[in-house]
C-alpha cells in the first residue's frame, strides 16, 4: 500500500522568468508613477492650505466644463475622479485578465493564496470600520473606504525609502492589488448605484458589444478604439453606474494570451494584444491619470482641530483603523490560515515577519478609498473632506509601520534581489533560473578556465619579475664586496 504524500507545497517561492519579467517592467512603471503620485498628493495639501492659495485650488478644482447636451458639464474634480480613473481601471482589467489567463490566477490552487489574502485583506478592514461606528455612533456609510489597497503608493513608499523586496514578495503585493481592484470596482458598481438611466446603460452594452466584436475580429487603429471608447464611457456615465466599469470592462476584452503563429509571418507573437496595449497605456495611467486625481482629491484642510478630529470622530477613526489594522491582521490572517489548511509552506528564503510587513503596507490605500469616500459621502462634503484627512493619516502611519518592519530585514532582501539579478555568464537570463542547464554549466567552466588561465599568466609575470629583481639585487652586492 503506498503511503500518501505529506509532500508540501511552496508559496511566495521564486517566480518562473516570464513571470519575474513582467512583474518587473509592470512595478517599473509603477514605482515612477507612485512617486509622481506622491508628490502630486503633497502639491495638492500645500495648494489647499497655503492660505495665498487656498482660493485658487478651489476654483481650479471646481472650474466645470463640457458638453451639458449630453449629461458632461463637469468639474475638474470630477473629470479626474470619472474620466481619468477610468484608464487607471482600464490597465487594471488587462492586468487581471492577464493574471487569470496567463500569470498567477491561472492555476487555482497558487490563485487561493493570493485571492483568500485580499479577501480577507478587505473584509477585515470593513469589519473593523463597522464596529468603531456602531460602537461610536458614526455612519456605515463609509465601510469600503478602508478595504482598497493602492500598489503605486505602496511601491513610492519602497522608492523613498532604498527598501529592496524580492521579486515574490513585490509579485504577491501586485496580485493581491490586482484582485483588490476587482473587488472595489464590484463594491462601486453594487453598492454606490442608487440611480440607472436605462437607454443610456443598453448604449453602453451594445458599444462594449461592438468593441468585443471589433477585437474578435482582428480590427487594428487607435483611431478605431478610443473613439469608440469614448463613446462607451460617456453612456455609461450618463447610465447612473460609475464610468470607470467601462474601463475594466474594456480591459477584460483584451486577448492576454499568446498565440503560436501570429506574429509576423507566421512566428510565435512576442506579445498579446493585451500586453501590448498595457505597455502603451500604463505609463499614461501611473504617470498622469492617477496623480491629476490625487492633485485634485488629495487637497484638504489639514489644521491642528482637523488632525485631532481625525481621532476622534468615529467615521475618520473607523477609516485610519481599517487601514493600519484591519489590512493588516486581514492579509496576515489570510496568508497565515490558507498555508496552514491547504498544507502549503513558506519558502525557505522568507519568513513570517517579512508577509507581516507586506500586510502592513497593503494598508497604505490611497487611489481607490479616495474615490470610494467620495461616492459614500457625496451628500456630505465636510465629513467627505475628513475622511480623506483619514485616509492620508491612515496611509502615512502604515508606510512608517511598514517601512520599520522592511528595514529589519533589507540586508536579507538585497542579498536576495543580489542573487535573483546576477548573470555572469551575461547571457541575459539569471544564473539562478539556469541551475538546471547543462549548457550554463559548461559556459561558466569555459569562463573560470579563461579566469584561471589569466590569473597563471599574472602569476607568472609576477614570479619572474620578482626574480629578476633578486638577482639584480644580488649581483649589486658582490660586485661591492670587494676591499676599499
Amino acid at each position: 500500500m503506498t503511503a500518501p504524500s505529506t509532500a508540501t507545497r511552496k508559496f511566495l517561492g521564486r517566480l518562473s522568468l516570464p513571470e519575474r519579467n513582467f512583474v518587473a517592467n509592470a512595478l517599473r512603471a509603477e514605482t515612477v508613477g507612485g512617486i509622481l503620485l506622491l508628490a502630486a498628493a503633497i502639491t495638492a495639501l500645500i495648494w489647499a492650505n497655503v492660505p495665498a492659495l487656498h482660493d485658487s485650488y478651489e476654483s481650479v478644482r471646481d472650474f466645470h466644463l463640457g458638453p451639458a447636451a449630453l449629461g458632461l458639464d463637469l468639474s475638474v474634480e470630477h473629470w479626474a475622479a470619472d474620466g481619468l480613473l477610468a484608464v487607471f481601471f482600464f490597465v487594471a482589467g488587462i492586468e487581471l485578465k492577464r493574471e487569470l489567463v496567463a500569470g498567477d490566477l491561472r492555476d487555482p490552487k497558487a490563485a487561493l493564496l493570493p485571492v483568500v489574502a485580499a479577501l480577507c485583506g478587505m473584509a477585515v478592514p470593513a469589519l473593523v470600520y463597522t464596529l468603531v461606528n456602531v460602537t461610536g455612533g458614526g455612519s456605515l456609510q463609509g465601510w469600503a473606504v478602508p478595504t482598497a489597497t493602492d500598489i503605486a503608493f505602496a511601491l513610492a513608499v519602497l522608492a523613498v525609502l532604498g527598501t529592496s523586496l524580492p521579486s515574490a514578495l513585490r509579485a504577491f503585493l501586485l496580485t493581491l492589488a490586482v484582485v483588490d481592484d476587482l473587488f472595489a470596482i464590484l463594491i462601486i458598481a453594487v453598492f454606490f448605484t442608487d440611480r440607472l438611466n436605462f437607454p443610456a446603460l443598453g448604449g453602453a452594452v451594445v458599444g462594449l458589444a461592438v468593441f468585443w466584436l471589433l477585437l474578435r475580429k482582428g480590427v487594428r487603429g487607435w483611431y478605431v478604439y478610443v473613439p469608440l471608447a469614448l463613446i462607451i464611457w460617456g453612456l455609461m456615465y450618463n447610465s447612473g453606474i460609475h464610468a470607470t466599469i467601462a474601463g475594466v470592462a474594456m480591459g477584460l476584452m483584451l486577448r492576454c494570451h499568446r498565440v503560436e503563429g501570429a506574429g509576423p509571418d507566421g512566428k510565435p507573437e512576442e506579445q498579446s494584444p493585451g500586453e501590448r496595449v498595457e505597455h502603451l497605456v500604463r505609463p499614461v495611467s501611473a504617470g498622469l491619470a492617477v496623480p491629476l486625481f490625487a492633485l485634485f482629491s488629495a487637497g484638504v484642510a489639514m489644521s491642528g482641530g482637523a488632525l485631532g478630529a481625525v481621532f476622534t470622530r468615529p467615521e475618520t477613526l473607523g477609516v485610519i483603523l481599517g487601514l493600519v489594522v484591519g489590512k493588516t491582521v486581514g492579509i496576515f490572517g489570510g496568508t497565515w490560515l490558507t498555508a496552514r489548511f491547504t498544507r502549503a509552506s513558506l519558502s525557505e528564503d522568507l519568513a513570517w515577519p517579512d508577509v507581516l510587513a507586506v500586510s502592513s503596507l497593503a494598508g497604505i490605500g490611497f487611489t481607490v478609498s479616495l474615490l470610494i469616500d467620495e461616492l459614500a459621502f457625496a451628500g456630505d462634503p465636510v465629513l467627505a473632506d475628513e475622511v480623506k484627512a483619514a485616509v492620508l493619516i491612515g496611509s502615512l502611519i502604515a508606510a512608517v509601520l511598514a517601512g520599520t518592519l522592511l528595514k529589519v530585514r533589507n540586508a536579507k532582501y538585497r542579498h536576495l534581489c543580489e542573487a535573483e539579478e546576477r548573470d555572469e555568464d551575461s547571457d541575459g537570463i539569471p544564473d539562478i533560473y539556469e541551475l538546471d542547464n547543462p549548457a550554463y554549466h559548461l559556459r561558466m567552466a569555459d569562463i573560470y578556465e579563461k579566469k584561471a588561465a589569466e590569473h597563471r599568466r599574472l602569476a607568472a609575470e609576477k614570479a619572474a619579475e620578482r626574480r629578476a629583481l633578486a638577482e639584480v639585487k644580488g649581483g649589486a652586492g658582490e660586485e661591492n664586496a670587494g676591499p676599499a
